[in-house]
């Protein structure tokens, strides 16, 4: 497979603020897991009156820690990457207890669980919605901070990165995480889109990337060039394992991770379910009706040759 040059050491304590870049604090929620790696990072921009980007999970002693990193502060803006919980479940409550907005793309795009992908971990925030909806390119600033909205479906729909032209610094939620390589869920989550969304990054001039989980992305292109050339080889091995005749989800799991962790086969799943469907859309793949989790696949005659 693809070397993805993954950065995995990161020095923190739990609840404490780490100042990372001028101006750009960092504090970590204590919900490590198999897709969160050592929990979810809240980062802090400005001084005075500030912002909070992924106030994480809904935990009483998070949004304490927040409270106490910003003594003497106010938080008036709340950005949200995307709606899973690990994201922004604590929004509403550190919303409530601060008087902030709460600034996202908008609320979770599957309405109903029953219809959404099966929960990684504590799962897509129904409830969330947000007081200000922002899209792509939208400018967002307040007293001696300024972020940027970057949209990058894939992962989810109303995935947003946040820029910071200052420090050439992109807060990438769950786009690009240095530590491991990201779900893409479907129904809402989107391969087609998400390759595109990396195609966005390698046109920016960002130096840096600030994931929720696991530390700094300090050679960001020559990163999200390795994830997409993973990917891409990830399409390669489906095909072959149709080659071989392992038609099905449930067979070709397994056998194309063989050397992951098995609790993370579920997202593995859905990540070849994604690059399934991306690959019966662009004519390369046949698929026994509409792409499922439990459809057969096949490779086109003219894929084959």
């Amino acid at each position: 497979m693809a070397s993805i040059p993954f950065v995995r050491d990161i020095d923190f304590a739990y609840g404490e603020p780490d100042e990372i870049l001028p101006g750009v604090r960092r504090v970590i929620a204590n919900n490590p897991g198999p897709y969160t790696f050592t929990g979810s990072g809240t980062y802090i921009l400005g001084a005075g009156e500030v912002a909070i980007i992924d106030p994480g999970p809904n935990r009483e002693n998070h949004t304490d820690a927040l409270i106490a990193a910003t003594h003497g502060e106010k938080i008036t803006h709340i950005l949200i990457t995307h709606t899973h919980c690990d994201h922004c479940g604590n929004a509403r409550d550190l919303a409530n207890r601060t008087g902030a907005k709460v600034y996202g793309f908008g609320p979770h795009p599957v309405a109903d669980k029953i219809d959404d992908a099966p929960a990684l971990d504590e799962g897509a925030d129904y409830k969330f919605s947000p007081d200000i909806i922002i899209s792509d390119s939208d400018v967002v600033e307040h007293g001696n901070w300024r972020v940027e909205a970057v949209h990058t479906p894939g992962h989810l729909s109303n995935h947003l990165c946040f820029a910071m032209p200052e420090h050439k610094a992109l807060f990438t939620g769950d786009h690009m995480m240095g530590w491991a390589t990201t779900v893409v869920a479907p129904p809402d989550g989107d391969m087609g889109d998400y390759l595109e969304s990396l195609d966005k990054l390698l046109a920016r001039d960002d130096e840096i990337y600030f994931p929720t989980h696991g530390a700094p992305i300090k050679k960001p292109r020559r990163f999200v060039r390795a994830v997409k050339t993973h990917r891409l080889m990830r399409d390669a091995q489906i095909l072959d394992q149709l080659r071989q005749g392992r038609d099905t989800i449930r067979k070709i799991t397994p056998v194309m991770y063989a050397d992951v962790d098995p609790r993370l086969h579920k997202a593995a799943a859905l990540n070849v379910y994604a690059h399934l469907i991306r690959l019966v859309r662009i004519g390369t793949v046949s698929c026994d009706g509409k792409p499922a989790l439990d459809s057969s696949y096949s490779l086109k005659e003219k894929a084959a040759d």
